[in-house]
């Protein structure tokens, strides 16, 4: 998952211009009323890939989970988007590079223990330390000393903490960047900044098996392939408390099965509808189905460090296939509009505040056969004269649209073989396709923000050696400007510098925009206050069972 300057959220899609069928957690939708707060709820879920540690968790499954047991010092309004204040009493500044973070009184974990600025200091360092082999890593990597850390050209981990970490007593401590990062506590709300208690540290293991918090909700138990079972803590001392007495979270290996169970009464929450019933839902659910904006864009990526797509005149090749997908027609017959055509490489749910900007990728981005051919000719042609888009091939859905996009192509082209889908077995091969750079042309790419800030879908993807830059793609003009962007203070230049950098990747075509994913849930007469919040996570706590 990844996947932002102040996001604005908007739950119904009208506002933002896409297409939402319902809002959903009405009073007419079976609940109603206060609910019954001991009352447990079933949901759709799956296993997730790692251990439930915060830095070691990146996939939605876990991330779904890490939203009910902690809280950090931002936390992220699930309506706006906006980053606000949680464990943080205050975050000060004078540079954009040396901060000082003032933690609350008053918070506990679930065993008891108190949350300190220590806690947050030892879950960073662990995060950033080589040796844990965590999974996000990355996300420390602005604070001075990660390249000490956590080196990445192979040599070997010279130090133990962050040198930009200091504790200064109970409540305070200090975190300098390596450069300016204006948005820095914006960013503070992921979970892989989430506070740990010492029983992490003392005893690692039964951690693991039984994960200790500071969130709304305690892990009651888990077994692997069935359910993991959370329950609500009663001494929560944050004003979000569940309104709920648990969470059931089921594991389905198929979404297909699990909707046949919220259908039959068995299930009380999908909250992804499989593709098969999104022409039936409206009549299945009514108001109880969910289809609303996320911070979510689909993209065709290329491979930068196989010379064919880098050399002179392929930017207008790749325009040119940009310009040979018929967007709308593919979201309105595959996704039956749960997709909307992209026209930037950011998401909606930014809103224009936060750094979209409908329609930047211009003419690029829309359909015109003619214009496809002949940009094609004038770059010197599709590389071998075939393109093969990859994808993993483990869900159905990804070669529905893999085919559509590819016939598209095929006949603003008048040839019949100009594209095909080069399907992966599963998704770890595809990864690892990816990440060892044995694939030679398109390959489908998506994006879940991480936080909601422009800065997350552009600089992780796009920047010159990134964490999540696949295809390698790099530009010493978009890299200047990302600098620059994150060096500014005033939140609206910061914006427009961004989005200037957002100009570079669409003069290159360093990827193509696809279209935005909404999220999508069902759910059952038993439960009200129903909604997603801007990363398509149902919002948990604030459902009423009864």
């Amino acid at each position: 998952m990844r996947r932002a300057m102040r996001g604005r959220w908007v739950a119904c899609a009208a506002a933002v211009a896409l297409v939402a069928t319902a809002c959903g957690g009405g009073d007419d939708s079976g609940g109603g009323g206060g609910g019954d707060s001991g009352a447990v709820l079933s949901s759709s879920w799956g296993d997730p890939q790692n251990p439930l540690e915060p830095a070691n968790t990146n996939e939605v499954q876990g991330g779904k989970v890490l939203s009910m047991l902690f809280r950090g010092l931002k936390q992220y309004d699930p309506k706006t988007g906006q980053a606000k204040d949680m464990l943080a009493e205050k975050i000060e500044t004078t540079d954009s590079q040396n901060f000082t973070i003032t933690v609350r009184d008053g918070w506990t974990f679930s065993n008891g223990e108190k949350v300190t600025a220590k806690s947050f200091v030892d879950a960073w360092n662990y995060g950033a330390s080589l040796k844990n082999n965590q999974k996000n890593a990355y996300f420390f990597e602005y604070i001075d000393g990660y390249d000490k850390t956590h080196p990445d050209d192979g040599s070997q981990q010279s130090a133990q903490t962050l040198a930009g970490l200091k504790v200064v007593d109970d409540k305070t401590f200090t975190v300098k960047l390596k450069q300016k990062f204006s948005t820095f506590p914006d960013t503070l709300g992921y979970a892989a900044f989430s506070p740990l208690p010492q029983t992490f540290f003392d005893d690692h293991s039964a951690w693991l098996s039984k994960p200790v918090g500071n969130g709304p909700y305690t892990v009651d138990s888990y077994t692997k392939g069935s359910q993991l079972s959370l329950r609500k803590w009663d001494d929560y001392p944050g004003d979000d408390k569940a309104q709920n007495g648990g969470v059931d979270l089921k594991v389905y290996t198929d979404n297909n099965t699990a909707y046949t169970d919220l259908m039959a009464g068995n299930l009380d929450l999908v909250d992804d509808v499989p593709a098969a019933q999104l022409k039936n839902v409206q009549n299945d659910l009514g108001d109880r189905y969910i289809n609303t904006p996320a911070g979510i864009i689909q993209t065709l990526a290329f491979p930068f460090y196989d010379k064919k797509w880098d050399k002179a005149g392929m930017e207008k090749v790749r325009e040119g296939l940009s310009r040979a997908i018929d967007r709308d027609q593919i979201t309105e017959t595959i996704f039956v509009k749960t997709r909307t055509p992209a026209t930037d490489w950011t998401s909606p749910v930014l809103g224009g505040d936060g750094g979209y900007k409908e329609g930047l990728c211009g003419d690029a981005c829309e359909y015109d056969p003619d214009e496809a051919k002949k940009l094609i000719e004038e770059g010197g042609g599709l590389p071998g004269g075939q393109v093969k888009i990859s994808y993993n091939a483990d869900t159905g859905s990804h070669k529905q649209w893999v085919d559509a996009v590819c016939n598209s192509v095929n006949n603003a082209l008048d040839n019949e073989k100009a594209c095909v889908g080069n399907p992966v077995g599963t998704f770890a091969d595809f990864r690892n396709q990816i990440t060892q750079q044995k694939i030679s042309g398109p390959f489908r790419a998506g994006w879940q923000m991480d936080y909601p800030l422009i800065q997350n879908f552009l600089q992780p993807l796009y920047y010159t050696n990134a964490s999540s830059n696949d295809g390698k793609w790099s530009n010493a003009d978009f890299d200047k400007l990302v600098d620059e962007a994150n060096a500014e203070e005033d939140t609206g230049t910061a914006v427009e510098k961004f989005q200037q950098a957002e100009e570079v990747v669409r003069d290159n075509m360093a990827a193509i925009p696809l279209w935005y994913q909404n999220g999508s849930a069902g759910y059952s007469a038993r439960l009200s206050e129903v909604t997603l919040n801007p990363f398509s996570v149902p919002v948990y706590d604030q459902i009423k069972v009864g």
